[in-house]
Order: C-alpha cells, then structure tokens, then sequence
C-alpha cells in the first residue's frame, strides 16, 4: 500500500548537509561535466536493479518497458533530463536515498572527507553525493519516480541545494526515475545534446544498458572486457581495440585477463602493431584507461602500468578500486599498485610464451618495441629476470639479422666459458673488423653484438644472467677458458712479464704516452691488430665512454689501458727503432699514432690536429 502523505511537504538540510552541499558544488568536482557522469551512472544502478529484480519477481516487471536511459533537453526552458526504467523509488526511499548524507551522520561524514577515509567511496554509486553533482551546474533538481512495486504511485522531489527540499505526490505512469536540472545561466550550454553525447561516450560508452540522445543510441560498443574469452569472436576483439586504439593497425598480442581472487580484475590489453614514438612522433602518453563497473575512471592513467609499457592500448576495470567521493581520484594507491603488480606479471608472461611459441613473430615484435623491454630491463628490478629473457641480440656465431636470447647463448656456450661475452658498436660489419672481437673470432667464443648505447647500460644493469657474468668484450677483466691464449711466444715463457723485451717496450710506450692511458700492458687477446683501448674498470665500457664523451664534449682516457701486440710488425719494428738515437723522434710519432690508432678503433673521439701533424711527418720521412 502506497502510504505516501498527499501534501507537499518542506524538509530542511542540516547545517553540516549544507556544508556539505557547498563542498560538492563549488569544491569537489574539478570539471563541471562530470555530473553527466554521475547522473548517467546512478541510472545504470537503477537499472541493474531492476534487472536482478525481475529475476525474482518477473510477475511485477513490465516487459513493454525495455531498460534504458534517456536524455533529452528544453533549449527554451534551460533544462537537461536524465530518464531511466529502472526500479525506481517511493516516498521514503526517495527521502532516503536523496538524504543519503543527511540521515548517515553528516557530521562523521565530513570528518571523514577531512581524513581522506575509505568509507567515502561507499556513497558512490548511490543517489547520495555523486547526484548532488547536478548542483554544480542547476539553479533547480527535480526528481520524479514511480517504484516498480505496483502498490505505490508517484513521487517528486525538488531542491535549490540550499535550504532544503520538498516532497509531494506526482502522475507517473510507469516505472523509473527522471532528474530534471533547471541550468544556471552560465551554464545552458549543457542543453547542447552534441556536447552530452560526447561526454556520454567518453565516460558512459561502456554503461551496459542503452544510453538514447536525440533518440540515437550512444553506446553502441560492448565493454567485452567483462564477458568470457571463449564467447567473443576475433571480429570483436579487433573492432574493440581500433576503439581504443583509433588506428588501423592490427595489434601483435593481447592479454585478456579476468580474475576475482585476490582482486576482481577485467583487463583487455594489446600490444599494438605500430611503434609511433620510434617513429619520432615524440614520447607516448600512458593508453590504458581504468574503468569501475564499466564507467571511466580516468583516461591514460599513468601508475596502472609501468612506464615502459606505456605503448600498450586497452582497459581496466576493477570493483575494487576505492574512490575519492568525487570518482575522480584514487584514494588507496596500494591497491592500484597490487593491480598493476599482478598485470605487469601477466604482460610479461605472455611475451615469454608468445617469444617461444613463435619465435619468428616474436622477433619481428621485437624490432619495433625492443626498445622498452630493454627500458624495463633497466628499471624494473622485480621483473629484471624475466625482461632480461625477452630481450634478443645478434651474435658473431648468428647468421645477419638472426637473433638470440640469452637463453639461446647460455644453450652454446663453451663447457669452460664462464661469463657471457657482449660489445657494442655501430653495426655488425664494424664489430666484427674490430681489434676487441679478434680473439673470440680466433677460438670460436660466442659475442653478442648490441648496437644501441642503451644495450651496453642495460647489460651493465644486469650484471649477470642465470649466474653467468655479463661481461663486454672491451673489458680488461676477461676470464679466459682455458686454452684460449694466444700464441704469443712472449707470453709462453716462465720470465716475468717486467723483465721480458715486450714489458719493457710497453713500459717506454707508457712515458711516450703519459697521462693519456692508466697503463700500457702486454695483451693476451690480440690477433692481427697492434693495440686496443680496454677499461680496467669493468663498470665503465669503451661504449659507456663513448656516450659520456658526446655528453660532456671531452675525451678522457685516462682510467683506460693500452694493450698492444708484440708479435705485430708494427710493435716489432717499433722495439728496435726506439734504441736508435736518430729514430727517437719518429719512434714517438709512431707511438702516439698508436695511441691515435686505438682511439679510432674503439670509436672515441680523436684529437685530429694532432693526427693529422704527425700523419703528415710520418709521410714525409717515408717519400725521402
């Protein structure tokens, strides 16, 4: 029985609702237009109601009324509507709902909203704070409803936000819910129903009830994120992601991913076909938006993913998510960050099993976003391990443009090769010419080849891999298998080093060269090349040098060995010139042209007046 009074009755605010009322209307909500929003969802609710009642009491649902929600606008009155079917109110719900805030303690209420509470997010969602958002933007809200239970009848409720609201009988013919918001002047542009359906689209796309603007459906794509994998077709999993995509490419993975334990996660994420910020376009904003009950949260939320998987397109829902009243802002962030702990697993998961199912797919994925696995590689040391067996390298024993993991180089490795050899260089033909791979080359030892400045940091990052040493190959800390000396008659013999021909020769290059080089030393590596650059210190590669030389603008060397050949020509020749009184000038010469000579080969900066002086000395003597 309907047992609502048939007079209009007068209800004041409280002092604290009041107060309550400003904070909302002038002080929450940073953007007017996310009442549209508010309004939108508390409609859905409404609905999903009447949906799980009809399950139970189908003889009360009237079946000629399908669940919708309608706005319409009065350009000439200034008015926006929201309408619903859902299930509706009578008197005392109406008083309890819309009093949400008067009848729970106005006063707790607020002392919470101070404190920055949890128990604030449990009024979104209801007609309470997040329907006074209308206020913002209405001079007057009027409700009107009609229950689903057919033993009451209508009801209207009106308010101005400020002293109170009324309460009075009303004809309503149906079921549902209508808030009328009679706009402030300065804000009528809100009867604009373009400027609605945009924001119902960017906010409300996904609300699974029809949304009718101008009698046009706005939501017309389906939040599949929430359905089962197994019941959406592929047509549908590509159409979605150009949704949140807006390309026309087509993505090389996807992870859809739901879980209720230990939190209730709806995630569709892609990895997108195309590299756009390789491209030069510049750096990508993050591109997954957080959603709860399939309403938008926030757009592009940055601490939802990592940074280095800022690349990757889709959605996240969670009922999880506590909110601050507004639904504006995150009020836990140690859940979002147990969230995007457990999705970055899942991510990295599935590149691991996407690189071993379809090497090949996988490699051509790596080419174009190789580049933020590395960035992970480098940053994230909770996941460093598993980044680290994502990442691919060619090596001296691949064929061009074949690549390896470190999986792969550890599978081949020499039975006594301890550590797992790396350089960096400009490109293959370049490294593999070069002084530093000579010995490798000699005896078969696998180097990978990195050519980015960035592969020699993360390697320096890393350290080790499944408890092999990563080590450079232009390191003077090389722990050689055993029989892989070079045969250098002068590193056979049981004579000490200081007191062989070739230590002394190193020693006199030494007080050629002077400050230029921490050290001269005999080196146990080279081939065919008289002398290489290589840095005692193995936390600062020849590359890590190099790239400090473009930062800073200058060359220092002087942390670095200089180790040279004794069976080369060159240092041979050298050895007898430099005892002969009339060839001490050209000896020098041809000493610091070795130094030159090792600086071009490392492909550091070279003092090229100098070079060019002594080169044209060196010609001269050679045409008399």
């Amino acid at each position: 029985m309907d047992n609502s009074n048939n007079t209009l009755q007068t209800h004041p605010f409280q002092a604290e609702v009041a107060k309550l009322l400003d904070i909302v209307i002038n002080s929450l909500y940073t953007d007017k237009e996310i009442f549209v929003r508010e309004l939108i969802s508390n409609s859905a609710d409404a609905l999903e109601k009447m949906r799980l009642i009809s399950l139970t009491e189908s003889d009360l649902l009237d079946k000629d009324q399908p669940l919708e929600i309608r706005i319409t606008a009065d350009e000439e009155a200034g008015t926006i509507s929201f309408h619903d079917t859902g299930c509706g109110m009578n008197t005392e719900e109406i008083e309890e709902n819309l009093g949400t805030i008067a009848h729970s303690g106005s006063a707790e209420f607020l002392k919470a909203l101070a404190e920055n509470q949890k128990e604030n997010s449990q009024l979104i969602g209801q007609f309470g704070v997040g329907f006074y958002s209308a206020f913002m933007v209405a001079d007057q809200v009027t409700v009107e409803s009609r229950s689903y239970r057919p033993a009451y009848s209508g009801v209207r409720w009106k308010s101005d936000g400020s002293g109170g609201y009324t309460t009075e009988p009303a004809i309503i013919g149906h079921r549902g819910t209508t808030i009328i918001l009679k706009l402030k002047e300065t804000h009528k542009d809100f009867c604009d129903l373009n400027k609605i359906k945009r924001i119902a689209k960017q906010y409300s796309n996904f609300v699974p009830f029809p949304i009718y603007i101008q009698g046009e459906q706005s939501n017309t794509v389906q939040a599949i994120w929430a359905r089962r994998p197994a019941d959406i077709t592929e047509e549908e999993y590509s159409g979605f992601y150009k949704f949140v995509h807006f390309g026309g490419d087509e993505p090389f993975y996807r992870l859809h991913y739901n879980t209720d334990v230990p939190l209730g996660i709806h995630a569709l994420l892609y990895f997108p076909g195309e590299n756009f910020e390789v491209m030069g376009i510049g750096r990508m904003e993050p591109a997954v938006s957080l959603y709860c009950r399939k309403v938008l949260i926030k757009a592009k939320m940055e601490q939802l993913l990592p940074d280095y998987f800022r690349f990757i397109k889709g959605v996240v829902d969670s009922e999880d998510i506590p909110l601050n009243i507004s639904r504006e802002t995150m009020q836990d962030s140690a859940l979002v960050a147990k969230i995007r702990k457990v999705l970055t697993k899942r991510l990295i998961k599935l590149l691991g099993s996407e690189a071993e199912s379809d090497p090949e797919k996988y490699s051509k994925f790596y080419t174009k976003f190789g580049s933020f696995i590395k960035e992970g590689a480098y940053s994230d040391y909770e996941n460093q391990f598993e980044l680290a067996k994502l990442l691919r390298f060619e090596s001296s024993l691949l064929a061009e443009g074949e690549t390896t993991s470190l999986d792969g180089y550890i599978q081949r490795m020499q039975s006594e090769q301890k550590a797992i050899y790396y350089i960096t260089g400009h490109n293959r033909a370049s490294i593999s010419a070069g002084p530093y791979m000579e010995h490798f080359l000699d005896k078969g030892i696998e180097v990978l080849y990195l050519y980015n400045p960035v592969d020699d940091l993360v390697m320096g990052q890393l350290r080790e891999y499944s408890e092999k040493k990563l080590v450079s190959a232009d390191s003077a800390q090389i722990d050689l298998p055993t029989g892989s000396k070079v045969d250098n008659p002068e590193e056979k013999s049981d004579e000490p080093a200081s007191d062989r021909p070739a230590g002394d020769l190193a020693r006199w290059i030494k007080e050629i060269i002077g400050s230029k080089v921490n050290e001269v030393v005999v080196s146990k590596r080279l081939v065919n090349s008289p002398a290489l650059l290589v840095n005692p210190d193995d936390m600062m590669t020849v590359t890590l040098q190099k790239f400090l030389n473009v930062q800073n603008g200058e060359l220092d060397t002087s942390h670095f060995n200089l180790e040279i050949n004794p069976s080369h020509p060159i240092l041979k020749r050298l050895a007898e010139l430099r005892g002969v009184a009339d060839e001490a000038e050209r000896a020098s010469e041809a000493a610091l042209m070795l130094y030159d000579t090792a600086l071009l080969s490392a492909g550091l900066n070279v003092d090229a007046q100098g070079l060019v002086e002594r080169t044209t000395k060196l010609i001269e003597r050679a045409l008399r």
